[in-house]
């Protein structure tokens, strides 16, 4: 909010808006609503969701699930100088790894996105150990990706192919938040830039996350967090970083 020319009345409201709606609001329901530019709406929805991202150290114990999936951005939503050309209608996948931590009776499920540059161990292997304690059960599908788990975890595969869960083995909670996820990219946002891709990701993250709490603890729990945390113009279109 600082030297923003936008008074703090709409900043809250806005923050209200995001953070109880299930799917997302899109910049052209935010910028009726307030009654501000679509522009102005974009980068009030971008700078909320910049200060939802999570810096907890809390590392996730118990039973996790490990997944990845990919985000499409179709073609018909693309500039035609940044569509591939290949595959289905010229879509662009982006990679997302999610790693949930199944609820108990103490306390519900959290989950934790990340935007990785590839499917490969090193990378889904790296994030596994920094967001779980060793010597949980992980439970994966069958990529070998995850093979190097084994080592440090107490690793528990799937194999779609041949059985979708056995016992307390299988990965449906993950593919439920993929589900929602996807609602949200699909029929609110239509078209997510990689670019900017982590932070719809920290939104929805959040959301699930603070789903047990009311529309009024959740906004409660958002506000502390923009504390320290400014995103620039420049930072937020790629031309100077984030201060």
């Amino acid at each position: 909010m600082e030297d923003s020319p936008i008074g703090i009345d709409k900043w809250l409201v806005a923050m209200w808006l995001i953070l109880s709606a299930k799917n997302g609001i899109s910049s052209y329901e935010l910028h009726r609503t307030l009654g501000v530019t679509q522009k102005t709406a974009w980068f009030l929805n971008h700078r909320i969701r910049f200060a939802l991202h999570s810096s907890s150290i809390e590392k996730m114990s118990g039973i996790c699930e490990a997944d990845e999936s990919y985000i499409v951005a179709k073609a018909r939503y693309m500039h035609k100088d940044k569509r591939t050309g290949v595959g289905h209608a010229g879509l662009k996948k982006t990679a997302v790894q999610g790693i949930l931590e199944r609820g108990t009776a103490e306390k519900h499920s959290r989950v934790v996105l990340k935007v990785v540059p590839n499917t490969r161990r090193p990378e889904l292997c790296r994030n596994v150990r920094e967001h779980v304690e060793k010597g949980s059960t992980v439970c994966t599908d069958a990529l070998m990706s995850y093979d190097d788990l084994e080592r440090d975890y107490d690793r528990r595969v799937s194999a779609h192919g041949e059985l979708y869960a056995r016992a307390h083995v299988y990965t449906h909670c993950r593919e439920n938040f993929w589900s929602l996820l996807t609602l949200s990219e699909k029929r609110t946002y239509h078209n997510v830039e990689p670019f900017h891709l982590f932070r719809y990701l920290d939104e929805q993250a959040f959301r699930f996350n603070e789903r047990k709490s009311t529309d009024s603890e959740r906004f409660l729990a958002a506000v502390p967090s923009i504390v320290g945390r400014r995103l620039t113009d420049g930072g937020l279109t790629g031309n100077v970083g984030v201060n």
